[in-house]
C-alpha cells in the first residue's frame, strides 16, 4: 500500500533555497534544486488519497519493535544495504544508529501510551534507509518507510539528528492507516499537524518533559549554525521558527485569521497546519502536566477514531476532538473546556 509522499521540508523553502546564487550557498542550493525535483516527481507518481485501516479497528496487544536500518550509500535505490537490525549491535554510524534509536521511541509511545501496536496497528516492521541520495535535502514517509538524506552542510544538517523529525514521518504512517487524510489542503494540514503533534509529543516522552518544559520545536537540530533560527517549526508559536535571509521568515500563520489561500505546497499543507498545531499546544498549556496524557489521548482518539472523513477541515477535526474530550472525560470537564477554548482561540468555529 502506498500513501502520498510526505516530507518534512516543505516545497517553498526548497525553492527559495535552490534560487540562492550566493557561493557559500552553492552546495545548498544544487541540493535543493534536487530535493524540489524529487518531490515533485513522487508526488505525481502517487494518488492524493489512501485507504488505509478499517474504521475504528482496535489493534492487538502491543509487540515489541521490529527494526531494519539500510545504507543507501547515496544513491537512491531503496531500501539499501541492511546495516542494523533488531537485537543486533549499533552500526558504528551516527545516522543508521540515530534512525534505530528513533524508531524505538517513536514505536514506544504509541505502545505505551495509546496502546498501538506499531504504525498500523499491526506490528508493522518500522524500515529506514540512511544516506538517501547525494547531500539529500529532506526527509520522507514513502508509505512503507522512512528515508533520510544527509543534507547539504551548509543549510541542513542530517535529518536523523532530530527525534522530531523521526516522529513526524512516522506518524505520517499512522495517518494513512487510520484517517487517510488526503493531503491536499486543510485535510493535508491536518495530516501535516497530526505529524508534528505526535513527533513532538516523541520527543517529550522521552525526554520526560511536561507541557511547560517543551520546546515544542518541530527540526530543532537540523539547521547548520549559518541559519537564523532554531526549527521548522514551532506549535507553540507558529510563524515564529526561523527569520532568516536565506530561507525566508517562518509563514505559519497561527490562527483562520491569517489562514494562507495557496495553490501551492497542495493547497498549504504545510503553512496552515500551523493553526491545529496551536490549538493542540493551547489544550496542553491548560491542562498542564505531560501532554501525551491527556491531550494527546484526545488528538489520537480523534485521529483513529474512525469518525474522520479523508477530506476532513479543520472545523470537522475540531468537532471529532470535542467529542473525544467528551467521550474520554465528559461534558464540562477541564479537558472538554480547554478542547474548546483552543478551537475558539485560532478561530475554527465548532
Amino acid at each position: 500500500m502506498h500513501g502520498p509522499f510526505c516530507s518534512i521540508i516543505p516545497p517553498y523553502m526548497l525553492r527559495r533555497l535552490a534560487r540562492q546564487g550566493a557561493p557559500e550557498f552553492s552546495s545548498a542550493a544544487r541540493a535543493a534544486k534536487e530535493a524540489l525535483g524529487h518531490v515533485e516527481s513522487f508526488r505525481s507518481a502517487r494518488a492524493q488519497s489512501v485507504q488505509g485501516a478499517p474504521a475504528g479497528v482496535r489493534q492487538a496487544k502491543p509487540g515489541p519493535p521490529d527494526r531494519s536500518i539500510f545504507d543507501a550509500n547515496s544513491s537512491e535505490i531503496l531500501p539499501g544495504t541492511l546495516v542494523r537490525k533488531e537485537g543486533g549491535p549499533p552500526a558504528g554510524d551516527p545516522a543508521a544508529d540515530e534512525a534505530f534509536d528513533g524508531l524505538g521511541h517513536t514505536h514506544r509511545l504509541y505502545a505505551d501510551v495509546f496502546g498501538r501496536n506499531s504504525i498500523d496497528g499491526r506490528g508493522m516492521p518500522l524500515n529506514a534507509t540512511v544516506h538517501f541520495g547525494r547531500l539529500y535535502d529532506n526527509a520522507f514517509w514513502d508509505g512503507k518507510q522512512m528515508v533520510f538524506g544527509d543534507g547539504d552542510g551548509e543549510v541542513f544538517e542530517r535529518f536523523t539528528k532530530s527525534l522530531s523529525v523521526i516522529g513526524h514521518e512516522l506518524a505520517h504512517g499512522v495517518t494513512q492507516h487510520s484517517a487517510a487524510l488526503v493531503y491536499r489542503n486543510q485535510a493535508g494540514a491536518l495530516n501535516e499537524s497530526m505529524s508534528d503533534v505526535f513527533g513532538a509529543l516523541v520527543e517529550q516522552y522521552v525526554r520526560n518533559q511536561s507541557a511547560a518544559e517543551a520546546s515544542w520545536l518541530i527540526g530543532e537540530g537540523i539547521f547548520t549554525p549559518e541559519v537564523e533560527g532554531r526549527a521548522l517549526r514551532s506549535l507553540k508559536a507558529p510563524g515564529t521558527a526561523y527569520d532568516d535571509d536565506v530561507l525566508g521568515k517562518d509563514p505559519q500563520p497561527d490562527s483562520m485569521d491569517t489562514y494562507v489561500r495557496t495553490s501551492a505546497d497542495n493547497g498549504g499543507v504545510h503553512i496552515n497546519s500551523g493553526i491545529p498545531n496551536r490549538a493542540f499546544y493551547l489544550v496542553a498549556e491548560s491542562l498542564g502536566g505531560n501532554a501525551w496524557d491527556s491531550p494527546g489521548r484526545i488528538w489520537y482518539e480523534a485521529l483513529t477514531g474512525g469518525s474522520l472523513p479523508p477530506a476532513a477541515t479543520f472545523r470537522v477535526f475540531a468537532r471529532a476532538t470535542v467529542e473525544s474530550a467528551v467521550e474520554l472525560f465528559g461534558s464540562g470537564s477541564p479537558e472538554h473546556d480547554a478542547v474548546q477554548l483552543a478551537w475558539e482561540t485560532v478561530k475554527v468555529k465548532l
